[in-house]
């Protein structure tokens, strides 16, 4: 792709309100729309607000809403656009704005701090802990995210429906409350916390309806929906309501010889 001029739409604005402000700034082959960005500040909008760091998809940073879809500006490229059409870049929907792309993301870390932390098994040092591949693997999946947040972002639960925010932690909350069941060492249980039950009560589960729309725009390419979140439906499900799970959780394990 050689050289040519791009029309880019972008908002500008802050908590008081804002609007989209037309450009024309040159485009160069292989550049992201980060970088476009880049040159729009040096060249006309010196004062244009935008939050990035690593410009390489691993710092979650420069996250916005591109063509009214939830992307990371450096990984996304000018090439998937068509030349003619105008490119616009807006802040995430489901977050306040501070000041043009800038959008205040707080809420995603009060959600965070809700979430109790694995609980290390009795008896064992860090040192010593043994898992299954297939567990390790399961985790590591879910450890790739980059806390971008644009799974929060598109999840209709957050993004429409301000009144749920106080109940519901969002897919990305959900997926950790997930991985922290899933993990066979954490030890939780013992611990008189039951993770599935305030999955339910404290963390909204039950507001998901496994659109799979998180999975969609997750640029890690981890599967929120499928491989987290409704296997922890399940399992609380199990918990709440099959006789026999419910009976094996309240009898105590023997310890081991």
């Amino acid at each position: 792709m050689s050289g040519y001029e791009a029309r880019f739409a972008v908002w500008r604005g802050d908590a008081d309100g804002g609007g989209l402000e037309d450009f024309r700034v040159e485009v160069h082959e292989g550049e992201v729309v980060l970088d476009v960005v880049h040159r729009l500040q040096a060249t006309q909008a010196p004062d244009l607000a935008v939050r990035w760091n690593c410009k390489a998809g691993k710092c979650g940073s420069c996250s916005a809403e591109i063509n009214g879809r939830p992307r990371l500006m450096c990984m996304t490229r000018m090439s998937v656009f068509d030349r003619e059409e105008t490119v616009t870049v807006t802040p995430l929907r489901a977050f306040p704005v501070v000041r043009d792309l800038v959008t205040d993301v707080g809420f995603n870390y009060r959600k965070a701090r809700e979430i109790p932390a694995f609980v290390p098994p009795a008896g064992l040092a860090p040192g010593e802990y043994r898992m299954m591949q297939r567990d390790v693997d399961r985790s590591q999946e879910f450890r790739k995210c980059i806390e971008c947040f644009l799974c929060q972002d598109t999840c209709h639960v957050v993004r429409d429906h301000e009144e749920n925010r106080t109940a519901f932690a969002g897919p990305r909350f959900l997926m950790r409350v997930a991985e922290l069941d899933m993990h066979p060492l954490d030890a939780a249980g013992e611990s008189g916390l039951d993770r599935r039950r305030t999955a339910q009560e404290e963390h909204g589960l039950g507001y998901c309806n496994i659109t799979k729309c998180c999975t969609e725009v997750c640029p890690e390419g981890i599967r929120i929906t499928d491989n987290a979140l409704v296997p922890l439906k399940e399992r609380a499900v199990d918990s709440k309501y099959d006789p026999l799970v419910w009976l094996g959780s309240r009898i105590r394990r023997r310890p081991s010889p």
